[in-house]
């Protein structure tokens, strides 16, 4: 049976369910073979406590794209630490690096769209295919407030470039509702939010942000484009 047969009464479903709710019916559903992604984000942060808390059947991953900022590696580590789960992380290619950088350069992606997208690509979607090759339920942690291109997302939907569902299960969450979960229940998160940065991805292709920018704003911030790296497209 196909995995998109009867996605809308599973979307169903999980409307009425809280996440971690949301999160226990999947795993329960797809057992060995729901996977969620960490970039160690605010929202991320809140899902990792959601499955280690709720003992829950989910893999957890990361993509260490060799940029990271390193108060995102030590995230890692005090993450693992407060919910005794391992994250396993996972690296790009060596050769497929190597070759990006001769042919670019070491900052080549500062040049255009086209070699920022051939970096995210080697850097972040290839490892990323990698880890939910086999499996049937991605977990992330998109919201839809975060960017226009996230407004018309769905909790649930088929994501095409993978052949995989995808689980949004904080999409209707404001940023007020987050930063109140995070607080009260004491969840460990990147000290660069303290400082501006709301979206954080690689430490050169990450900015500060202002008050009343777009959250997005500080990400590939010297470049008009949707903003988007290309592991969210269906």
């Amino acid at each position: 049976m196909s995995l998109k047969t009867n996605l809308h009464s599973l979307g169903e479903k999980l409307d009425s369910l809280s996440p971690s709710d949301g999160l226990a019916l999947l795993s329960d559903l797809f057992p060995g073979k729901v996977v969620f992604s960490t970039s160690l984000g605010q929202e991320d942060q809140v899902i990792t406590q959601l499955i280690a808390e709720n003992l829950l059947d989910i893999h957890i991953f990361s993509l260490d794209t060799g940029r990271l900022f390193p108060e995102t590696l030590d995230l890692i580590a005090r993450t693992e630490s407060k919910y005794k789960k391992r994250i396993e992380v996972l690296y790009p290619e060596r050769t497929s690096v190597e070759k990006l950088v001769a042919d670019i350069g070491i900052n080549g992606f500062y040049d255009s769209v086209e070699n920022r997208k051939s970096c995210c690509f080697v850097r972040k979607v290839e490892p990323l295919k990698r880890a939910l090759a086999g499996n049937s339920v991605w977990v992330t942690g998109l919201r839809a407030e975060q960017s226009p291109n996230r407004a018309d997302m769905k909790k649930i939907e088929w994501d095409e470039a993978n052949q995989i569902i995808k689980f949004n299960p904080l999409l209707d969450w404001t940023y007020d509702q987050l930063i109140a979960y995070i607080n009260e229940n004491n969840i460990p998160y990147n000290p660069l939010h303290d400082k501006g940065f709301i979206s954080i991805g690689c430490a050169p292709c990450t900015r500060a942000i202002s008050e009343g920018e777009d959250p997005r704003a500080g990400r590939w911030w010297w470049e008009e484009s949707k903003k988007e790296c290309g592991l969210h497209i269906k």
